[in-house]
């Protein structure tokens, strides 16, 4: 027990606070927020109907706290949220203006990506999203911030439930291309936003307001040593010319974000492949890990927007 577990390149997080590597077969799990009345509609009397739908489309299927989760091959999850939005829509009272008729159909569904899986939907100079967008006839808006307490972005997609379900597909493949970048992401959970709560469990939660503390270190708790067992070892990788950022001058930033979280967290001396990333290695429990990823990322936000600030200022001049 003391041994600590090892989940590098294929992670089996406890559901609750990680994201979940992909099964046998290329099972893709795609999670979306929606509101208290869809969650209720996607449901339905008696759950009658997500079993339906689980029986249709051949998904895993559920709602927990505002968060849609659905799981199974990329088609079948496609197929799956197009019915969902399909009965959302048809569930929605008609507009009583004549105008909004033809486009009644017309909706969007806020889907909940990892931010290190943002790069691989949106692709170098936006290449990626457009094709997404093009081969669908869908509109796709990312979201700049992550979400509270998590490491999650929203993407919107809009459109018709058909156009949506063509997006997904397409969003789904790219997402299992690359699934091990999402390895480590730290889920949100609706109405945790309070950083003073410790008690954050909820089965595949996520986000709900874009908005996050824009600053790191200023998380009321201080987490202390984790005394249990159950320590876990984390490896995620940051660009190297980020890597000063949180290191910070002397060791301050890291030293900081070590205190916080009560993980131990080590950093590789060179670039792990040709990408030029190094390694930061996280030894600790569930909760002092998901705390430590929070601040680690919340750091280089930070430090991106500050660079960007920066540039902008240069640029005037």
């Amino acid at each position: 027990m003391s041994n600590p577990e090892t989940d590098n390149r294929s992670p089996s997080p406890p559901p609750e606070s990680r994201s979940p590597s992909p099964a046998a077969g290329d099972e893709l799990t795609l999670r979306a927020l929606v509101s208290t009345k869809d969650a209720g509609v996607i449901i339905g009397k008696g759950g009658k109907n997500v079993a339906e739908l689980r029986e249709q489309s051949a998904v895993k299927a559920g709602v927990s706290k505002r968060i849609l989760t659905v799981s199974g091959s990329p088609e079948a999850v496609a197929k799956a949220y197009t019915a969902m939005i399909s009965q959302l829509v048809t569930s929605t009272p008609p507009s009583p203006s004549p105008v909004a008729s033809s486009s009644s159909s017309h909706t969007s569904i806020r889907l909940l990506i990892s931010h290190n899986l943002m790069g691989t939907i949106i692709g170098r100079n936006g290449l990626r999203i457009k094709t997404i967008q093009d081969a669908s006839g869908a509109r796709m808006i990312a979201s700049k911030d992550m979400l509270p307490n998590s490491t999650e972005r929203i993407v919107e997609v809009q459109g018709s439930p058909d156009v949506i379900g063509k997006a997904i597909e397409e969003i789904g493949k790219s997402l299992l291309e690359d699934w091990e970048r999402g390895a480590g992401t730290v889920l949100y959970q609706p109405g945790t936003a309070d950083a003073t709560s410790s008690n954050r469990r909820s089965i595949n939660g996520l986000p709900t307001s874009p908005t996050t503390p824009r600053r790191p270190g200023v998380l009321p708790l201080l987490y202390p040593p984790p005394l249990q067992s159950n320590l876990r070892t984390q490896n995620i990788s940051i660009p190297s010319d980020m890597v000063g950022c949180i290191i910070g001058r002397g060791g301050s930033k890291i030293t900081e974000i070590r205190r916080l979280s009560g993980s131990k967290i080590s950093i590789a001396k060179t670039p792990h492949d040709e990408t030029g990333e190094r390694m930061f290695t996280i030894v600790g429990t569930p909760e002092a890990n998901e705390k430590a990823l929070f601040l680690l990322y919340n750091q280089l936000e930070s430090e991106k927007e500050r660079r960007v600030g920066r540039e902008s200022d240069d640029a005037q001049e």
